[in-house]
Order: C-alpha cells, then sequence, then structure tokens
C-alpha cells in the first residue's frame, strides 16, 4: 500500500511507537507483544496491529514483535534512515532554543545556520552557530543544499520569507509562525501552532471540569 493512502492519524502515530520502541532498546528488552505495547503506549493492540500492517507485517503470532526489527522499520518508514539538512530563520528566544536543543544531534536533522534580519542579532554566536544575515538565505540554501527550514518568525512576512526559500530548493517547512503558509505541492509544510494548542489544552480543562 502506498504511504499517500495511509491517513494523517496512522502516520502520526509512527512517532510515539518509534520512541517507546528506543526505550525498549535502551532497556535490553528485545521482544515485546502488541498487548505489551498497547499497555505502553495508550493505543490499543488491535490499533497497533492495524498501524502497522499498513506498511507490511513485522510480528509473528506467538511471537510478538523483535523490538530492534520494528524500531528499524519504522524508522525506514518514517525517513529517519536519511540525514536532513536544516536552517533555522528567526534567532529570538525560540529560534535560539530550538537550535539549542541538543536532541538533534542524535536525530537525522542536522542543523547548519541560524539566519535573522535584526542588526543586533546577526554576528552574535547561538551554541555553535553565528547567527547570519537572512538576506543571504537563499545562495545558502543552494549552496549546502538545505532540505528543511524552521520558521520561528512572526506573521508578518512569512509567506515572503517562504516564497524564498521555496524558490531556492527547500523541500520542507517545519512552520512556527501562526499563519498558514501558501507554497507548491511538491513542498511540504508541517504547522506548530503554540497558540491554538494551548487552546485546544484549555478546552479539554474545562470539558474535564
Amino acid at each position: 500500500m502506498s504511504e499517500k493512502n495511509i491517513s494523517m492519524a496512522v502516520i502520526r502515530r509512527l512517532p510515539k511507537y518509534y520512541r517507546y520502541l528506543k526505550e525498549l532498546l535502551d532497556k535490553d528488552i528485545h521482544r515485546i507483544s502488541s498487548k505489551e505495547l498497547s499497555n505502553i503506549t495508550g493505543f490499543t493492540a488491535s490499533q497497533i496491529r492495524q498501524d502497522l500492517n499498513n506498511f507490511g507485517g513485522f510480528g509473528q503470532q506467538g511471537y510478538g514483535y523483535k523490538v530492534s526489527a520494528l524500531y528499524d522499520e519504522i524508522g525506514i518508514i518514517l525517513g529517519l534512515n536519511k540525514v536532513y539538512t536544516a536552517i533555522v530563520i528567526g534567532a529570538g528566544n525560540l529560534g535560539q532554543a530550538i537550535g539549542n536543543y541538543a536532541g538533534f544531534k542524535n536525530s537525522a536533522f542536522n542543523i547548519k545556520a541560524l539566519f535573522d534580519s535584526n542588526k543586533d542579532i546577526i554576528g552574535k554566536n547561538i551554541r555553535e552557530f553565528e547567527v547570519l544575515d537572512s538576506k543571504n538565505i537563499k545562495d545558502f540554501i543552494k549552496e549546502n543544499n538545505v532540505d528543511i527550514a524552521i520558521l520561528c518568525i512572526p506573521k508578518d512576512g512569512a509567506q515572503e520569507i517562504a516564497n524564498e526559500i521555496v524558490e531556492a530548493g527547500i523541500k520542507g517547512i517545519w512552520n512556527f509562525a501562526p499563519t498558514d503558509l501558501e507554497v507548491p505541492d511538491n513542498v511540504v509544510v508541517e504547522n506548530v501552532n503554540i497558540t491554538e494548542s494551548l487552546f485546544t489544552l484549555s478546552y479539554l480543562i474545562n470539558e474535564n471540569n
């Protein structure tokens, strides 16, 4: 089955499986059943089997799943067997936090540079990065074959920047700007709206009460 026919709900559960399988490997656990994985992830055993069957059968009846093999397979499905070059656009508090996040060093995402248009920030060092001038983004993307742009800028100007980086060859945008971007069909945008997420939390708290 083509991944294009698989629902986003299934795809968004895969990173959680991947994370928990890594924790099992760290605990030297090499085999697990769908029921045991259900207890860990909070998804039903049936849901787990259905999700994984979208990509082929990975388990054996009466044996369960080999943790290392399933971890590797999900990593391949997620594309984590490749290395992606990324840049951060916007070196304010959020951009700096992402640039400082040590977890990227152990992942498939290699942040190459931070950019900003603020003259007071340009030239300063964030971890091992010197903040570069946003005027040079397009050349940097082309010269370094950058795959992903992490957008940490205000709403105003976000679409203009998106147009520039798409023209330069960006394949994906991790968008923290509070706006919906218009991009060609061959460019992927993953929106992370912090305020909307907080509003959802507010709703759920009120529902529980």
